[in-house]
């Protein structure tokens, strides 16, 4: 009887995986050629850009150019000075919802969400777009080097339906999932109201598969546990038993 040792069965998986790198690589340089043909700005897109653009639709061509270039059309109109300012969101920065601090295993920064702090009636449509735009810059810019991802907390305590807001949740979830692919890694959704889920059940048909697989709802016995298993203490928000104070999005 021949014994294997297992090598070749290692050095397959190491060629399999830089045979899939060739691949998303050499794509990448083919929707540079298609995008830039049509939108001459994309020159000052790069690669790792692309890249999640291409993964967003499972490598495919063509459904990446046409999201790329959609989303280049929307940010010069949208973010026509090339940022928000704080002075575009006075009244969504006034609910001090939205928290980032510390790092998770993997090196990628966590973002803490208060839900019952948003107050749809305190603001408008236009004004949330702007400050989840205004968030998700503010996000990306401070990610680690090498990192492409974050993790949010997103916690429902004292949630009601004051605070619900379906055509926000919907925005939100159209400038992450097509503006933003990619880029978010895991979403913890803590502290869960019973009447939150009438809320989710409308939304939930709006969340591709993709981004569905990244959220965890999680039970308030299992809190600490779960978040701990991610998280290290010591980058782990206090309120959660950790050692990090929250630091609101705007003074990071």
């Amino acid at each position: 009887m021949d014994f294997s040792d297992g090598g070749s069965g290692v050095e397959d998986e190491v060629d399999a995986v830089r045979a899939s790198d060739e691949v998303e690589w050499s794509k990448v340089g083919i929707v540079r050629v298609v995008v830039e043909r049509e939108d001459p700005s994309a020159k000052d897109v790069d690669d790792l850009m692309i890249r999640r653009f291409l993964r967003a639709r499972d490598l495919d061509v063509e459904k990446a150019s046409n999201m790329l270039l959609k989303y280049l059309s929307w940010r010069k109109s949208f973010v026509p000075n090339g940022s928000i300012s704080a002075s575009e969101i006075p009244n969504e920065l006034a609910q001090d919802k939205l928290f980032m601090q510390g790092t998770d295993k993997l090196g990628r920064p966590i973002v803490v969400v208060h839900g019952f702090k948003h107050k749809p009636s305190k603001s408008t449509l236009e004004e949330f777009k702007r400050f989840v735009v205004f968030s998700l810059d503010k996000i990306c810019s401070r990610m680690p080097s090498g990192q492409e991802k974050f993790v949010a907390i997103g916690d429902l305590h004292g949630w009601g339906y004051t605070n619900s807001d379906i055509r926000g949740y919907l925005a939100s979830l159209s400038i992450l999932q097509d503006c933003y692919p990619e880029r978010l890694g895991k979403m913890f959704i803590i502290h869960v109201p019973y009447v939150f889920m009438t809320a989710w059940k409308m939304v939930y048909p709006f969340i591709d598969s993709r981004t569905k697989k990244k959220i965890v709802f999680v039970e308030n016995k299992k809190l600490t546990h779960t978040l701990l298993g991610d998280i290290d203490e010591s980058q782990l928000p206090d309120i959660y038993g950790g050692k990090l104070s929250l630091v609101p999005i705007q003074d990071g």
